[in-house]
Parts: structure tokens; C-alpha cells; sequence
């Protein structure tokens, strides 16, 4: 695939993103992506590796390598270099119902397993893929595909994500008469609050909403099941419910302090901020406001690097994010060999506008909050911290310890925690009568039926935190079992 050389003559090109300081002036998406000569270089890049590792979609030592959707990316790559962009679209498509999203949100580890990547930097696969899907809208080669008949089956799917989204999308299209209940205003679930606008700009959430509406799925908004319709409401009108609700239990920190105002959950940070920009350009005054504060973000992930370029666009006056774990290495270790994801040291967006702007990277290694402190009115000040210590124990367990003479004092008037979430929240799901463990539906993968007859579970709900790629996989997979289950055999791929 690609040029047979082309591994040899091109080198991956940084992603073309915009002025890390510039940026920081606005709320629009911080990539741009590369000129179309550039993408064929890039595509051209694309072994002939006979056994593309890239499109396997697995979990090694705990973390997704290659792409769950199996994206046939060789194909693709190989299109893009004969710049035969329409092909490459529809071969994009086979695979994945929202390459708009992937492509601008997923952490990729399609290219952590890439054949190139075992030596010389990895094809420049998730770039490519956002293109060709921008290419197709540009274009006008998405157009809405309304389906010929319809079978008479009605189908429920509880939370608007991108699990409920791709199993929408792929019933609708087997004939199903499908409608979507999101409790928030707006649908899209964690694409739309839970993702900041400059990673993924909401015109591009609501233009495919537009489009499934037209392709004949029922979005119904502001309305909470379980609350506003019953359970058995559902169970009486459809032949089917799948439950797509997420894991939206945040998890808290246990701390002397805690109870300090200023103190917020990262999610309820960035849903606020975004809805009040989407309501009216924050002139409502409806969100949590960092201009000219000490923020802290606890937590080393994704989420918490998101309210850091949150907080840097509203002028904070510093920011810190603090994680738990050591720095990584800027290269793989022996324990951490390709195809397996490559925990390496990265300079995410966020990151690069804290040191354009502040001159230095905001993230902390290693460091433990031992307390929180409020001034006399009861507001945040200050954060009492440790550094520690990773070892490793003689059963080769892991475990940290505190580093004696290593505590510091943070000003802090604002602290978010970006700690991860512990699951799906329950009442609903007690509702439905549905068995839980862990606060995970229980429902086998693969198989996606939970204890009740005619409800199935999928995405995040049913798998815990994940990636928007796996919450994918699974509402095309929970589709096909839903419609064998209504029809005896499915139409689906």
C-alpha cells in the first residue's frame, strides 16, 4: 500500500496546528490539517506490511492498540497517495460511522501500531483520516441516506454518545424505526460538554445530528428517562432499548479540605463553559470563571489537560496540573514494545499553550494533594502536597511512597478534579432492573444483553471510562445483535 519507498523518502510531518499562543484569542479548533500534496506524502508513507497491525483493535497490557473499528487503513492511506479522495471516503465509511470525530478526537492508537512505527515515527494516520471525511462534507459527497422500507420495529436508545450514535445510526439504516432520549438540550452526549469546542467544534456534532435526523432517527432531548418517561413507559412502546448512558459518575477526592468552595468537578468545568458558549457566547454569565485566578487541576489525563487549555483561554492567572504518576520517557521502554501503545512523553495542545504562555509545562509529576485550605470565608487558598516515590515491590507490584522533606505549599483559588470517572450512575438502571457490577452494566461483549429481555447495554456503560473508538465498536456491534434479535439474522456488517 501507499509507495513502496515512500516509508524511506518522506518523514511524518508535525501536525499543522495553529499558533499555540494565537490560539489561546478564541475557542476554535487548534489543528488544521495539512495540504492535500502533503496528505499524499504522508499516505504514501503506508508499508506494504502485509499484516497491517494497525487495524487489529485490542487491549495490550491494559491499554487499546490498533484501531477497534478496524479501519481498513492501508487502503485508504494507499487511495490518498493516488489522490483518489472519493474512494478513499467510501472505504473510510465501511468501518466507521463518524471518521469527523475519530479523526479529530481519538488518541489514535491505530498509529502506536503501525509497521513504520517499530523504527521511524508512525504514518500520520489520524490526519489523513479527518481529512478524508472534511473532504467528503466539502464536497458534498455525504448526503443522507434514507432508507428504502421499513421493518415496523421500534427501537429505544438511551444517551445521545458516540455508542448511541453508531447504534442509531446502524439500525436506522437496517430499516428500524429508531429514536434517541438524551437528557441534556443538545444531543451528542460527551461530544458536545464533554469535549472542548477548539478539539472538536460543536457545528461539527450538530451538522451529523442534522444529518441522522434527516436519515429518519427521533432525537428527543431534555428529556430524562427515568425521571420524565418511566422505564416501563419505554418497555411497553418498543421492542427494544439499548442503553447507552455512559459512565458519568465522576469519581471524588476523600480529602481534609474538600468541602472548600472552589472546588469543582472537571466535567462540570468544561460542561458549563461550553454550554454557555453555545447558549450565548458567555454573555449569560453561567459558567465557572478562571480570569485572573491560581487554578490547580488535579489529575494527569485527558480530561484534566482539557481544563487546562480551558482555563488558560479565560485568563487564569496560572495553572498547574498535577498527576500522580512519574514523567514518561521520551522513547519506549523494553517493557513497553510496539505493537502495545506507546506510553512516551507527548506535548499535548494544552501543554504547548501553557508554555507559550506561561513559559513552562504545567504538569507536576509524582505529586500527592495531602490537604486543601480555606481561607475565612470558607473559599479555596492554598494545597498542601508530597512528592513520592514509584517502586516496585519483590512481587513486581508497583506502589508509591512519600519523599520526607518534599512538601509544598500551592496558592489556589480555583481546583478541578480530573480524576476519572467510577461509572454509569444507577437509579435508571435499577429502573430497568438491569444487574450491575462495579457500577458496569453487566453484559458479556459481544453479546451486549443484559438480564432483561429486549435491553442491551453498550459503550461506556457496560465497559467503564474508554476510548470514543471502542464506544463505536460497540453501538455498531450492539446494532447487529439487536437486529438479529428483532428480525433472526441481521442485514448488518
Amino acid at each position: 500500500m501507499g509507495k513502496t519507498t515512500g516509508f524511506m523518502e518522506y518523514p511524518r510531518q508535525k501536525p499543522n496546528d495553529r499558533d499555540a499562543f494565537k490560539r489561546l484569542n478564541g475557542w476554535e479548533e487548534y489543528s488544521s490539517p495539512f495540504s492535500d500534496t502533503m496528505l499524499s506524502q504522508q499516505g504514501a508513507r503506508c508499508m506494504d506490511c502485509a499484516t497491517p497491525f494497525c487495524h487489529m483493535g485490542m487491549e495490550i497490557q491494559g491499554m487499546t492498540t490498533g484501531c477497534p473499528i478496524h479501519n481498513l487503513i492501508p487502503e485508504w492511506n494507499d487511495l490518498v497517495y493516488r489522490e483518489r479522495w472519493k474512494e478513499a471516503l467510501d472505504r473510510l465509511l465501511k468501518t466507521n460511522n463518524f471518521p469527523e470525530f475519530t479523526g479529530r478526537v481519538c488518541p489514535a492508537p491505530c498509529e502506536g501500531a503501525c509497521t513504520v512505527a517499530i523504527s521511524d515515527p508512525a504514518v500520520t494516520i489520524k490526519n489523513i483520516e479527518r481529512t478524508i471525511i472534511d473532504k467528503g462534507f466539502e464536497n458534498g459527497w455525504i448526503k443522507a441516506r434514507i432508507p428504502d422500507k421499513r421493518t415496523g420495529k421500534k427501537i429505544a436508545i438511551i444517551g445521545s454518545g458516540p455508542a448511541g450514535l453508531a447504534s442509531a445510526d446502524q439500525l436506522n439504516q437496517a430499516g428500524h424505526h429508531v429514536t434517541v432520549y438524551e437528557r441534556s438540550d443538545r444531543a451528542g452526549g460527551l461530544l458536545i460538554y464533554g469535549i472542548p469546542n477548539m478539539k472538536l467544534e460543536k457545528e461539527i456534532v450538530e451538522r451529523r445530528i442534522q444529518l441522522l435526523t434527516l436519515e429518519g432517527i427521533n432525537f428527543i432531548t431534555n428529556t430524562e428517562v427515568g425521571k420524565d418517561i418511566s422505564a416501563c413507559e419505554l418497555q411497553n412502546e418498543f421492542d427494544a432499548i439499548i442503553l447507552c448512558t455512559g459512565a458519568q459518575k465522576q469519581r471524588d477526592l476523600v480529602l481534609h479540605g474538600r468541602e472548600a468552595k472552589g472546588i469543582h468537578l472537571a466535567m462540570d468545568y468544561l460542561t458549563s463553559t461550553t454550554k454557555s458558549f453555545l447558549d450565548s457566547n458567555f454573555e449569560d454569565g453561567q459558567f465557572i470563571d478562571t480570569k485572573g485566578k491560581d487554578v490547580i487541576v488535579i489529575g494527569g489525563g485527558d480530561t484534566g489537560a482539557d481544563c487546562v487549555a480551558t482555563a488558560l483561554r479565560q485568563n487564569c492567572r496560572s495553572v498547574v496540573q498535577f498527576g500522580k504518576h512519574p514523567k514518561l520517557p521520551t522513547s519506549r521502554t523494553p517493557e513497553n514494545m510496539w505493537p502495545a501503545y506507546p506510553n512516551v512523553f507527548t506535548l499535548e495542545y494544552a501543554y504547548e499553550e501553557a508554555e507559550a504562555k506561561f513559559g513552562v509545562d504545567p504538569r507536576e509529576y509524582s505529586i500527592q494533594t495531602k490537604k486543601i485550605v480555606a481561607d475565612e470565608k470558607g473559599n479555596v487558598k492554598e494545597l498542601h502536597t508530597i512528592q513520592m516515590k514509584k517502586s516496585k515491590d519483590n512481587n513486581g507490584n508497583y506502589f508509591y511512597k512519600e519523599i520526607p522533606g518534599s512538601e509544598k505549599i500551592w496558592p489556589a483559588q480555583l481546583v478541578f478534579i480530573a480524576i476519572g470517572f467510577e461509572g454509569t450512575e444507577e437509579p435508571l438502571l435499577t429502573q430497568f432492573g438491569v444487574e450491575i457490577t462495579n457500577q458496569k452494566i453487566n453484559a458479556a461483549y459481544g453479546d451486549y444483553k443484559t438480564n432483561i429481555d429486549g435491553i442491551f447495554a453498550a459503550g461506556d456503560a457496560r465497559r467503564g471510562q474508554s476510548l470514543i473508538v471502542w464506544a463505536i465498536n460497540e453501538g455498531r456491534e450492539v446494532a447487529r445483535k439487536v437486529d438479529c434479535y428483532l428480525m433472526g439474522s441481521s442485514v448488518l456488517s
